[in-house]
């Protein structure tokens, strides 16, 4: 006998699973559906974000540093250590377990607000009385019947046409988590965030990497002026970055793989490494979802048709996160998942895009906001710009890391915060009070008006904003 619902949420990533515990919230009667098993079978909930994104890349990006810090930083503080060695299996069973308990945790919400969880596939069946008729495929099988459903079934790794991800010499960001041994030598194709965080992560632990990116730019899609930055100080670290490069045919090989490309100056070239990690974007998911049965409207790049309220084509049907356009980051997908629970239950859900941050977690960190320089003067518009280096900070000093800069661009006329940049300790965390003033559509006035405490890293925030206004107290 099919099971009725108010809210049905197919998939349980950022999006889904914050959209179905808000929706409890508000007190409708809902179900989550994903597909997604650890090692032992058991339902792993989280999407990407929690398995193999967001959260295990932070688990070994912070064990990677700690092992960085202690070869080569500690004797800085006086800490002389001898004798250091790395159990990689250890460093992945932590990440594992980061992992699990994440799982585990977003499990405990559920049953804590009572959403019902189904393990298994979501996929359309029919419109009948009473709402969307959703089968679930798993180990047993299930009818709900929903007056709503939330598509967040996610996207998934793009493959080079051709080579397919094996995991083993041929990965994707789920393989590149879970490397068996340490390379001596690895290719990443891609210098976007994903292939940078885990190309960081490799080279801390002793890997030889190079980053082979087709954009003629280092991180176009970053204030130009932090991108610059970034790339004389990841090569210092040692990372090998080619922009400009075209890939040609990539072998593989029982021990290896060899990458021809061209590189930017026309010039034949050739890399071979132990493993290759393949970063070149995402593509929404929807296979398995049943499209086509009811007529769900995807545009030519596979993405779920929906209007600035993450409404479909299909009545009181609505897709949230990577499936839908706008950037995939896990935090926009939780916007959308409580924006859109909040529509259902008759409220004025809201999500401003113009607002929301971006990161790359490397060492140092990258965090953005807002506008870059060069879109402001594409578009015309006048501004001021006001920045502020690491190295002035008496916090960042006595951390060690005096590494970059804080930047605000302010409207000349008005003084509105409309983009801020950071490269830096602790850059996304530092990025919230920029989100915050410019969500409240805030001046740059305003940020150097309020007492940030000393010392801090957030004072380079407060000492960027005076510099709009050429009113630093530094300089």
């Amino acid at each position: 006998m099919a099971k009725n619902f108010d809210v049905v949420v197919i998939g349980a990533g950022p999006g889904g699973y914050i959209a179905a515990i808000r929706a409890a919230q508000l007190g409708m009667s809902v179900a989550c559906i994903d597909a997604a098993s650890n090692a032992d079978g058991k339902p792993a909930p989280g999407g990407t974000c929690t398995n193999v994104g967001c959260i295990p890349s932070k688990a070994l990006l912070q064990s990677s540093e700690h092992f960085d810090q202690v070869n080569h930083h500690f004797s800085e503080h006086g800490i002389e250590v001898k004798g250091v060695s790395l159990k990689l299996d250890t460093l992945i069973g932590r990440k594992d377990n980061v992992v699990k308990q994440n799982n585990e945790g977003i499990l405990y919400l559920f049953k804590k607000n009572k959403v019902t969880f189904f393990h298994g596939t979501g996929t359309f069946s029919a419109y009948v009385d009473g709402g969307w008729s959703i089968k679930v495929s798993g180990q047993t099988e299930e009818e709900l019947i929903a007056k709503h459903v939330v598509v967040a079934t996610g996207s998934a790794p793009r493959q080079l046409p051709g080579l397919d991800f094996d995991e083993k010499k041929i990965l994707s960001n789920d393989g590149a988590l879970r490397i068996p041994a340490v390379p001596k030598k690895l290719g990443v194709i891609g210098a976007g965030v994903i292939g940078l965080e885990l190309g960081s992560v490799w080279r801390r632990l002793g890997a030889e990497v190079t980053v082979l990116e087709a954009a003629p730019e280092f991180l176009a899609v970053c204030d130009q002026q932090v991108a610059k930055e970034a790339l004389k100080v990841f090569t210092k670290q040692g990372l090998n970055i080619q922009t400009g490069v075209k890939i040609g045919e990539v072998k593989t090989a029982a021990k290896s793989v060899t990458v021809p490309y061209t590189d930017a100056a026309g010039a034949e070239q050739s890399i071979t490494v132990d493993h290759l990690i393949v970063s070149i974007g995402r593509v929404p998911h929807t296979q398995g979802l049943g499209v086509e049965t009811v007529g769900l409207k995807v545009d030519e790049r596979g993405f779920v048709v929906v209007d600035d309220d993450c409404r479909t084509n299909l009545p009181n049907v609505w897709a949230v996160g990577d499936v839908v356009r706008g950037p995939m980051l896990a935090h926009k997908a939780e916007e959308e998942g409580v924006a859109v629970a909040e529509r259902i239950a008759g409220q004025h859900g809201h999500v401003n895009f113009g607002t929301i941050p971006s990161v790359i977690y490397t060492s140092p960190e990258i965090a953005w906001v807002g506008k870059t320089e060069q879109q402001l003067k594409t578009e015309g518009v006048n501004y001021r710009a006001g920045s502020f280096p690491f190295l002035a900070n008496g916090r960042a000093r006595a951390l060690g890391d005096t590494t970059g800069f804080v930047k605000i661009l302010a409207d000349a006329k008005s003084d509105e915060v409309l983009g801020v940049h950071i490269i830096g300790p602790s850059a996304s965390e530092l990025i919230a009070e920029a989100v915050t003033i410019m969500e409240f559509r805030g001046a740059a006035e305003d940020i150097a008006r309020i007492c940030h405490a000393h010392p801090t890293l957030s004072e380079s925030v407060k000492e960027a904003a005076l510099a709009v206004d050429k009113r630093s107290l530094n300089f």
